[in-house]
């Protein structure tokens, strides 16, 4: 039999309860509790734990021994395992605590920590310099070098020409030839050959190249000259000296190089340099070409005149006077023939000298005009130095007194190539006084 579907029953709505603003019920409130009315209390929130505080980023950490690291706070990362007893370790060349090897000085500059030389400058890289549109010129004193040497060109000339007759009809060729090998002054190779053989200088080593460019490049910069220009050669010596030869070589020895503070240094290239820029190196090594044959010449005319005279010396004075006629009666034919020519050649050795002085001093005042007077002054005060001492051996080791000095110092006073020591310091002192 089928049985009719059952209904719930159903409950009386509840009263005194507000609807719910969606429709949903709200439960019937509580029938109140017969006894005192007590006062309203609202319900308070349950105490919560506070959050641990953590260091803010002011905060120092607290100081830990020397070798362990201090914990990691959560959320830095996991910390790495340190084993319970702390076990020694090895320096290692990566850590970061080990301080940097100390690497050799090579350059002119003093190490960290010592007083830097009075005369000391600064070699640093400044970035682009002023390089001069006019390189190099020819001042005077290298147009009268080169002036001086004309009879002495005219001479070689001479002899060329009478040794060339050999040859025959080759003679022109062989004149021709020798006008032109003076050409060979301004060409490299040749150049580098005549430094190498003649004046026994070579190339600077990796260390003396370290120590030379740093001052060139300063020297160069301040004159606006073009370095790369020039070849920096050294020559093995124990004193101090240096050289400017032929048209691109600026030569120093060991000493000046190793001795001199950069200053110092700086101060004789610059001199090197003012005979290059004012064409002394050139001219000169030019009037020397061409006065070679003629030189030659005049060695061996002396040579085969110092003979015959020792041989007529054997014939008693007969001998001699015969000699003595004979050269006597050539040197009048020659001189008579040539115009008096052979007579310039007699002073000429004191003209050159002279003219050789005075480009010093032009070199000297090329250097002070670049701002190394004091520099170049207390190089001309141990080069005097250094030549009293030589003096002093020489004349001991031969067992003479001062006089002796003195009066070879005035017999070559003319000769001399290089003024003395208290001139060249005179024309200084208008760069060394302090500016007003």
């Amino acid at each position: 039999m089928t049985q009719p579907p059952s209904i719930p029953p159903e409950y009386p709505e509840p009263t005194g309860g507000p609807a719910h603003p969606d429709g949903a019920q709200v439960p019937p409130a509580r029938p109140p509790v017969p006894g005192p009315r007590q006062p309203h209390i609202p319900p308070q929130a349950p105490p919560y734990p506070q959050p641990p505080q953590y260091p803010t980023a002011a905060a120092q950490p607290p100081p830990y021994p020397t070798g362990q690291q201090p914990p990691q706070y959560p959320g830095a990362g996991p910390a790495p395992h340190y084993p319970s007893t702390p076990q020694p370790q090895p320096p290692y060349p990566h850590a970061a605590a080990a301080p940097p090897p100390p690497y050799p000085q090579t350059s002119a500059v003093p190490p960290p920590g010592s007083p830097l030389h009075p005369h000391h400058i600064d070699t640093a890289h400044r970035g682009r310099v002023h390089v001069s549109s006019r390189q190099r010129h020819t001042d005077a004193t290298a147009f009268g070098n080169l002036l001086l040497h004309l009879p002495n060109f005219l001479c070689s000339l001479v002899v060329v020409a009478l040794v060339s007759l050999i040859l025959g009809d080759f003679a022109l060729l062989v004149i021709l030839a020798w006008l032109a090998s003076g050409a060979l002054v301004f060409h490299r190779p040749t150049e580098s050959t005549l430094a190498r053989h003649l004046l026994r200088l070579r190339y600077p080593t990796p260390q003396e190249r370290a120590t030379l460019e740093p001052v060139w490049r300063e020297v160069t910069a301040r004159a606006g000259v073009e370095g790369r220009a020039y070849e920096l050669w050294v020559k093995d010596s124990d004193s101090l000296n240096a050289v400017a030869a032929a048209g691109h070589i600026v030569g120093v020895t060991s000493f000046a190089l190793n001795r001199l503070p950069n200053g110092e240094l700086a101060a004789v290239m610059a001199h090197e340099l003012g005979h290059h820029v004012g064409g002394h190196a050139w001219s000169g090594l030019l009037g020397h070409w061409y006065a070679l044959p003629g030189r030659i010449a005049w060695r061996l005319l002396r040579a085969v005149t110092g003979f015959l005279f020792h041989v007529s010396r054997a014939f008693s004075c007969i001998g001699v006077a015969f000699f003595g006629l004979c050269v006597g009666g050539i040197a009048f034919a020659t001189i008579s023939t040539l115009y008096g020519l052979p007579l310039l050649l007699l002073g000429m050795p004191y003209a050159l000298a002279a003219v050789g002085r005075r480009s010093e001093l032009r070199a000297d005042r090329h250097a002070a005009a670049l701002g190394f007077a004091p520099m170049l002054a207390a190089v001309l005060d141990k080069l005097h130095q250094q030549e009293q001492a030589q003096e002093q051996a020489r004349l001991a080791a031969a067992g003479q007194g001062g006089g002796a000095r003195m009066k070879e110092t005035a017999a070559s006073r003319l000769l001399s190539s290089h003024p003395d020591y208290h001139t060249r310091l005179h024309h200084l002192q208008e760069y060394l006084q302090p500016a007003r």
